[in-house]
């Protein structure tokens, strides 16, 4: 994220010089130490996918843990932490394309080449027309979850047109509600559709089915991208559809969680900074895009 937050400052400020000063040679260090290797396994394999994780550790967003349950082990080589490390490699390939330095471009293009047809291989999931949740070694999590939405709403996407479309799709039937994304596709076993009860209950619950807010931006975001004018015209409904819920909790903001089952009521805390901010960005980024003001 942090890689995407710098190409997007230099997008809307054209910035080189601190770029090209400053921050450069930290993103360099940051790749370097992930591609050693450093704490909880995380490093990159010979596949060059981002593997890590050890058990009992849950590294990435979904991180609930009840005493030695982990309640979504993702250990291995996640979706959406692989769809982060191709862009930040297309994002030094880029940055370095502006400074002039062609060769070290080229270096990480040829790095990122490799992590796409390792990524294709190895999460592509022809039965379900979707990807796969997360890999480790010879476990497959088939899960329909939303973390594969990254692959084709970040500014580097991953898969050709057909698949992507075909991802949106499924995440648009499985996983959709009109305040955000369910964790989990209700089909699952695994699926709890409500958030309440004692911690165990709703720990339990927290990421296999409870709808997450901040998901909706990445999701309007893919809308744009792969169904293009009418995409944004479903992009725009689907941040109208969610202005109700704006005086449901806390009056003016956005709550964290919300219910997979209808009537999706809303949970966690009533203010949540990236629900707030993933939603004011996709409508500027996505439904406002090429709008006059």
């Amino acid at each position: 994220w942090y890689f995407i937050a710098i190409y997007k400052y230099y997008l809307y400020t054209k910035d080189l010089a601190c770029i090209e000063k400053q921050l450069l040679p930290k993103l360099d260090e940051i790749i370097a130490w992930h591609e050693k290797g450093t704490r909880y396994g995380i490093k990159v394999d010979s596949d060059g996918l981002l593997a890590g994780g050890e058990p009992g550790v849950q590294l990435t967003w979904m991180d609930a843990k009840i005493g030695d349950w982990v309640v979504t082990p993702r250990q291995g080589k996640a979706v959406e932490i692989n769809a982060l490390w191709f862009n930040a490699l297309n994002v030094m390939a880029f940055l370095y394309e502006k400074v002039g330095d062609d060769e070290a471009s080229a270096t990480y293009i040829r790095k990122a080449k490799k992590v796409k047809k390792s990524f294709l291989e190895l999460f592509w999931n022809e039965e379900r027309a979707a990807l796969n949740d997360c890999i480790d070694n010879e476990r497959v999590d088939s899960a329909i979850r939303p973390n594969q939405l990254f692959a084709i709403s970040l500014p580097l996407e991953l898969l050709p047109p057909a698949k992507a479309k075909s991802v949106l799709r499924v995440v648009e039937e499985r996983l959709y509600t009109p305040v955000g994304l369910r964790t989990l596709d209700p089909s699952d076993p695994n699926y709890r559709g409500v958030y309440i009860g004692d911690q165990l209950s709703r720990d339990g619950a927290y990421h296999q089915g409870t709808v997450w807010s901040w998901l909706l931006g990445s999701y309007v975001t893919a809308l744009v991208k792969h169904r293009g004018a009418a995409g944004k015209k479903a992009a725009l409904a689907v941040i109208e559809n969610f202005i109700g819920h704006l005086g449901e909790a806390g009056l003016g903001t956005v709550s964290e969680i919300f219910d997979g089952d209808m009537p999706h009521a809303p949970r966690g805390c009533i203010a949540q900074a990236w629900g707030v901010a993933e939603l004011l960005r996709c409508y500027v980024e996505d439904v406002l895009a090429g709008e006059s003001n």
